[in-house]
């Protein structure tokens, strides 16, 4: 009886989707008419590694028109401020095409910041490099990606490392924005950092993954009062309650905010419910990190999964058809298209971003993408 109604609420949640939103257009990845509709920021994430993999995925496939900017990932920095850039990195047709689409090609940066911080010199090393590669390659801009400082040192260097950035990258020129908690913290210095740069990207995912002890959805948009332990990504561990805290308690204007969209999901291998426990309560070797395109798409209410909707969180997840282990936490079209629609227009945030662009593809169609830039077009009255 309980699985009958929990069908019956997911059937009434998807329904409501569809009716309101409609079922979405199925279209090939770069085959779209141009836009220039869009006045929210939509961002994506493209690793250089999509490239090689399979299905293989670069600037020949990205939609550009559906988009405003690209995070260029890959490139990473030691301690010493030494630039390290993987062989096959350099694309030059993303940036060509980018700019002739007029999108903003940025370079997303992780790395050794611990190191970089501790180091004497080092912090001027980066800064160096960094303007002399932004400049020779052309990119727009960079995005840091640090997770997560959280002391006081933390703070005052990144406030340091922005704006050392900002001297060598001028504003409007070039752009700076930063990957930031959801939980926001002290660690960003938000009282003056938020001067610095043009806008926070909200990383509102991995509420789920190998790090829990029992069956999470990965990115939640609402909470759900029946989750038997939310201090597992709390505080923020929603999109409304991420941009609560960033525009009520941080007081970080909504347009210079953008909420992070998961196009991937987690498969959990020993669990079989929603907040079911993992074997002893550890999930950590039994959980893997799948891609959408060709991994959750195709088991959609097939080859033995059923997919139901969280009443609350309004995301889907799955479950064994015949009740053995196995729980997958995702993204679909429907659910993708309400956070990206709820960030812009009912919270009016600045945008919205993606991680990460190829992870949708299932070498003909993006559903995840085509639902967001849906979602991101301006509202008709």
């Amino acid at each position: 009886m309980k699985a009958l109604k929990a069908l019956l609420i997911s059937c009434a949640v998807a329904l409501f989707f569809i009716l309101v939103f409609g079922p979405g257009p199925t279209a090939y990845a770069q085959t779209e008419p141009a836009s220039s509709f869009l006045t929210k920021r939509l961002i994506a994430d493209y690793g250089y590694w999509s490239r090689t993999q399979t299905l293989p995925y670069s600037a020949d496939q990205i939609p550009f028109k559906k988009l405003t900017h690209i995070n260029h990932a890959g490139v990473s920095f030691d301690a010493n401020g030494n630039l390290i850039v993987p062989s096959g990195f350099l694309e030059r047709e993303l940036l060509d095409k980018g700019h002739k689409n007029g999108v903003k090609v940025m370079l997303l940066l992780s790395g050794d910041f611990a190191g970089l911080e501790s180091t004497t010199g080092g912090l001027s090393a980066f800064l160096t490099n960094m303007q002399a590669f932004i400049t020779e390659y052309g990119y727009d801009g960079i995005d840091i990606d640090w997770e997560y400082p959280s002391s006081t040192e933390d703070a005052a260097f990144f406030r340091s490392l922005l704006l050392g950035l900002r001297g060598g990258l001028p504003s409007p020129r070039y752009i700076i924005s930063a990957d930031v908690a959801p939980w926001g913290g002290t660690g960003y210095d938000f009282p003056d950092t938020k001067f610095i740069v043009d806008y926070f990207n909200i990383m509102t995912y991995d509420c789920a993954g190998p790090w829990t002890d029992s069956a999470q959805l990965n990115s939640a948009i609402f909470p759900d009062p029946n989750n038997p332990e939310p201090y597992d990504c709390e505080p923020g561990g929603s999109v409304k309650e991420a941009i609560d805290i960033y525009v009520q308690d941080l007081q970080i204007p909504a347009v210079q905010l953008n909420v992070g969209t998961p196009f991937y999901g987690y498969v959990y291998h020993q669990a079989n419910a929603l907040w079911g426990l993992c074997p002893n309560e550890d999930c950590s070797n039994s959980v893997d990190y799948e891609n959408y395109g060709t991994f959750f798409k195709p088991r959609i209410n097939q080859m033995g999964w059923r997919t139901y909707y969280d009443p609350y969180s309004l995301v889907p997840y799955m479950l064994k058809v015949d009740g053995s282990n196995g729980f997958i936490t995702y993204d679909d079209a429907s659910s993708t298209f309400y956070r990206v629609w709820y960030s812009d227009w009912a919270r009016g945030l600045g945008g919205t971003f993606i991680w990460e662009l190829d992870a949708d593809y299932d070498g003909l169609t993006q559903d995840l993408l085509d639902a967001s830039y849906n979602a991101s077009l301006p509202q008709t009255k």
